[in-house]
């Protein structure tokens, strides 16, 4: 393999009992991490934010193409303008086009149309999807995998929130199009998740449900 454009690899093994011993603190730690709903409106410092999206954007990503905005807000007026948006799809989500197989399962959730979160947590980060490229030419190309590339850097986003120890919240409200509108995003990006990032509020509650076993959740061939 052509070494050009390549640097070494750095890395260093771990004896078998560190692999197991940090395995069993990440687990321990990532079993804790839970979705919420209700935000303090405590201020959270800029400089976390940026942490949390530099660590979402080690993801690795088709041809390395890294084709993800994380546009982060704390501007209350925008914020709002989000939310009245929001709130308005969401409405017509809930009365005219969720069928009864989706309306059941969130049923236990406690979600509706109302929501708070988008004002009252101090940062929306909304993350975008870009389906398009500028090559060096000027001309326009795809991306590629750019779907499975942003999933990967929402969860690795979403890991660096919990383990700073604030909350977040993954919201989907459908059409997402007026997010584009709002924040100026170009036609090639394409709103993924609106992730509400801070404190939790005092008192705030979640649902009491159950994750699914090792058993329930994958299958190995020894």
């Amino acid at each position: 393999m052509n070494s050009d454009g390549f640097i070494p690899l750095d890395w260093s093994e771990l004896s078998q009992e560190e692999m197991f011993d940090q395995a069993d603190k990440l687990y321990a730690s990532m079993k804790k991490r839970r979705t919420t709903r209700h935000f303090s409106t405590k201020p959270v410092a800029r400089e976390l934010i940026e942490c949390a999206i530099m660590c979402g954007s080690t993801a690795p990503s088709g041809a390395h193409l890294q084709p993800w905005t994380f546009v982060a807000i704390s501007n209350q007026e925008i914020k709002q303008k989000m939310r009245i948006a929001a709130e308005e799809e969401e409405r017509k989500t809930y009365e005219q086009r969720m069928p009864e197989v989706w309306r059941e399962l969130l049923e236990p959730l406690g979600t509706d149309a109302v929501k708070e979160h988008m004002t009252d947590a101090p940062w929306i980060v909304v993350l975008f999807r870009q389906s398009k490229r500028i090559r060096e030419n000027g001309e326009s190309a795809p991306t590629y995998y750019s779907t499975e590339s942003c999933g990967i850097a929402a969860g690795m986003f979403i890991h660096a929130i919990h383990n700073m120890g604030l909350v977040t919240l993954t919201h989907t409200p459908s059409p997402m199009g007026f997010l584009r509108d709002i924040l100026g995003r170009p036609n090639h990006e394409h709103a993924m998740l609106v992730m509400p990032v801070g404190y939790p509020a005092k008192g705030a509650s979640i649902p009491n449900l159950e994750r699914k076993p090792i058993e329930g959740v994958s299958l190995f061939f020894e």
